[in-house]
C-alpha cells in the first residue's frame, strides 16, 4: 500500500492565482515585465562589477553574488509560473517540483548568508577601516561565498529529500503557483512532525544566525557613525551601507511576514506576498543599489553614455 501511495503521484497540479483567462493574461504580462527587469538589472550589476576594475573589491564581489542569487531563485519560479498562465493544464512533474523547491530554497538560503557577509564587510569597513584590507582579503571573501553556498545547499538537500520521501496520497493539487514547503506538507498523508521540526531547526539556524550577525554589525556601525562630529561625514559614511540596509529590511521584512503572519490571512493574500519575495524583491535589489549607491549609479550612467556615443 505504501508503494502504491508513493508512486500514485507522478505530477502535481499548480492551482495558481485564478481560472479567469483575461486575468491570467494580465498576470503573464506583469510577471514577464518583472522577470525581464530582474534579468536586465541583475545581469547589468554582474557585468558592470566584472568589467570595471573600480568594483574589484570585496563589497562589490559580494554584491555580484547577491545579484546572481536574485537571478537564480527568481528563475527557479518565474518561467514556470508564466508558462502555466498560458496553458490550461497547469502541471509540474514530481521531479520538476522537487527540483524547483530545492533550487528556490537553496538560493534563498544562500542569499541569507550573503547578506550577513555583506553586513560584516560594512562593519569592518566603517568600524575597523585600518584592518579592512587585511581582514577582507580576496581569499577570505571566496571562503565566505563558498561556505555560504555549501551550507545552504546541504541544508536544502536534506529538507528536500525528506519532504519528497513523504507519501502524497490525499491530492496532487498544490494550492500555490509554485512548489513551496507549506502547501506540499498539506498534501502529505504521512506524519510530517519530524520534517517540520527539521525545517524550522535548519531554517531557523540560517535565519537567526544571519540576522544576529546583521543586527550586531549595524549596532556597531550606527554607534560608530554617531561618533562622527560632522553631519556631512555621518551622511557620507552611512551612504556606504544604506543600500544594503534597505535590501536587508525588505528581504527579512517579507520573510518574517510570510512565516509569522496571522493564521487569518487567506491563500490569496499568501500568494500576493509570495510574488513579492519571488519576483519583486529580486527585481528591486539592483534598482536599490543603482539609485542609492553613487558609485554604481555613476558607473551605469557612464556605461550608457559611452554606448550611446558608440552608436
Amino acid at each position: 500500500m505504501k508503494v502504491e501511495n508513493q508512486t500514485s503521484v507522478t505530477e502535481f497540479i499548480l492551482l495558481g492565482f485564478t481560472d479567469r483567462h483575461e486575468i491570467q493574461i494580465l498576470l503573464f504580462f506583469l510577471f514577464f515585465l518583472l522577470y525581464f527587469c530582474t534579468l536586465l538589472g541583475n545581469l547589468g550589476i554582474i557585468l558592470l562589477i566584472h568589467i570595471d576594475h573600480h568594483f574589484h573589491t570585496s563589497m562589490y564581489y559580494l554584491l555580484s553574488n547577491l545579484s546572481f542569487l536574485d537571478l537564480c531563485y527568481s528563475s527557479s519560479v518565474a518561467p514556470k509560473t508564466m508558462a502555466n498562465l498560458l496553458v490550461e493544464k497547469k502541471t509540474i512533474s514530481f521531479v520538476g517540483c522537487a527540483a524547483q523547491l530545492f533550487f528556490f530554497a537553496a538560493f534563498c538560503t544562500t542569499e541569507v548568508y550573503i547578506l550577513a557577509a555583506m553586513a560584516f564587510d560594512r562593519y569592518i569597513a566603517i568600524c575597523l577601516p585600518l584592518l579592512y584590507a587585511t581582514i577582507m582579503k580576496k581569499s577570505f571573501c571566496h571562503q565566505l561565498v563558498v561556505g555560504s553556498y555549501t551550507i545552504s545547499f546541504l541544508q536544502t538537500l536534506i529538507v528536500t529529500v525528506s519532504i519528497f520521501r513523504l507519501e502524497f496520497c490525499r491530492s496532487n493539487m498544490i494550492s500555490h503557483f509554485f512548489c513551496d514547503v507549506p502547501p506540499l506538507l498539506k498534501l502529505s498523508c504521512s506524519d510530517s512532525t519530524f520534517i517540520e521540526i527539521l525545517i524550522y531547526t535548519l531554517g531557523g539556524f540560517a535565519e537567526m544566525a544571519s540576522l544576529c550577525i546583521i543586527i550586531v554589525s549595524y549596532v556597531y556601525i550606527i554607534s560608530t557613525i554617531l561618533k562622527i562630529p560632522s553631519v556631512e561625514g555621518r551622511k557620507k559614511t552611512f551612504s556606504t551601507c544604506a543600500s544594503h540596509f534597505t535590501v536587508v529590511t525588505l528581504f527579512y521584512g517579507t520573510v518574517i511576514f510570510v512565516y509569522f503572519r496571522p493564521s487569518s490571512y487567506s491563500k490569496e493574500q499568501e500568494r500576493v506576498v509570495s510574488v513579492i519575495y519571488t519576483m519583486l524583491i529580486p527585481m528591486s535589489n539592483p534598482l536599490i543599489y543603482s539609485l542609492r549607491n553613487k558609485e554604481v549609479k555613476h558607473a551605469f550612467l557612464k556605461a550608457i553614455q559611452s554606448k550611446m556615443v558608440y552608436l
